[in-house]
């Protein structure tokens, strides 16, 4: 253990200082409070044993200097009877203990430093168990925001999935009719993922899943939500959104699927890999979530039975409305089906 040894009578440093030395401890010599906290500075003192009487600088001054930098080191006041007082004073200031000089027994030194060690000691432990705990806390908090995540996000996708896409569709709805806001959703569905699942494997399948999934999340502004509702279909919840910009999101999702190259694409009934795609927009007439997504669902297949590989809206009073948008800078590329098609929403 390091202890500093501060006194301005050279008997009581050198006596205190061979005490110590004698039990194992490594020690330094002060003159005085000015030496001590000079020399406590340039090396690491546990323990310090001070008079509190000095030139320059008193036990008391020492003691405030010392805790400014190290609250732990523990600080054993040596006084006389007549500065009890003082002593208590020091107590009540930081310091660990006091002993009264001159010495009836050696021993009283030994016993201060054992008793330093100690407290020391324990301190350290509580110090460490506060770190174990908080670092156990936080790896706590990691793991259960990972279950979290788990538990809303798809395995294969990392998109969220249907039951987290559905509260949150709830959760939007309610906002909206609140406050009466508008909100769209789009409803996706991979044309012919049947056909491209047996011709060339499930293996095969799931990445072109990931690789959709991937080009949507990459659309989309961080406010929406993608989600995978369930097989090959997916959902974009669009908070804040009217038709028009919906409609815009989904054409360029559709060009940017369409125009990919994703492997055996070209073995494809459509030569590539599309997605048709069902826009809905919330209404006053709109009765919850689900009819919402019912319409949305509605215009999937109104796309389906027109020919894949395109979007569709349908108005509230569940009239289809097929979208051609022209593609921004981005899209440059139009997909085989869109040739000689334009217009609008």
């Amino acid at each position: 253990m390091n202890i500093l040894v501060a006194d301005d009578e050279p008997g009581i440093r050198n006596l205190v200082g061979e005490i110590l030395t004698d039990e194992g401890h490594t020690v330094t010599l002060a003159e005085n409070g000015k030496d001590a906290l000079e020399k406590f500075n340039r090396g690491w003192q546990e323990i310090v044993f001070s008079d509190i009487r000095m030139p320059e600088m008193t036990g008391i001054e020492l003691l405030e200097e010392i805790k400014k930098i190290n609250e732990n080191t523990q600080f054993i006041i040596m006084t006389s009877h007549a500065s009890v007082e003082n002593s208590i004073a020091a107590l009540q200031q930081g310091a660990f203990d006091y002993i009264i000089k001159p010495f009836s027994d050696l021993d009283i030194v030994v016993d201060a430093a054992d008793r330093a060690i100690a407290n020391l000691t324990a301190i350290r432990k509580q110090q460490y168990l506060v770190s174990t705990l908080s670092r156990q806390n936080a790896e706590l908090g990691d793991l259960n925001k990972k279950f979290r995540e788990m538990a809303i996000r798809d395995g294969l996708t990392g998109l969220f999935n249907h039951r987290h896409a559905q509260d949150r569709l709830d959760e939007e709805f309610e906002r909206s009719r609140r406050f009466k806001r508008r909100f769209s959703i789009l409803f996706m569905d991979v044309d012919n993922f049947k056909f491209f699942n047996d011709n060339n494997g499930h293996q095969a399948g799931d990445e072109v899943l990931k690789t959709i999934s991937q080009i949507m999340t990459s659309a989309v502004r961080d406010s929406d939500i993608v989600a995978r509702w369930g097989g090959e279909e997916f959902i974009i919840i669009a908070a804040e959104t009217e038709t028009k910009p919906a409609c815009e999101l989904a054409e360029r999702i559709r060009l940017k699927i369409a125009n990919h190259a994703f492997a055996h694409a070209k073995q494809q009934p459509l030569g590539i890999v599309s997605l048709s795609i069902g826009v809905a927009t919330i209404s006053s007439s709109t009765e919850d979530a689900q009819s919402l997504v019912k319409l949305a669902d509605d215009a999937v297949y109104f796309a389906k039975d027109h020919g894949r590989n395109r979007t569709v809206f349908c108005t509230a009073d569940r009239k289809m409305k097929s979208v051609r948008i022209r593609p921004r800078n981005d899209d440059k590329q139009k997909s085989e089906s869109d040739s000689g098609q334009s217009g609008g929403v």
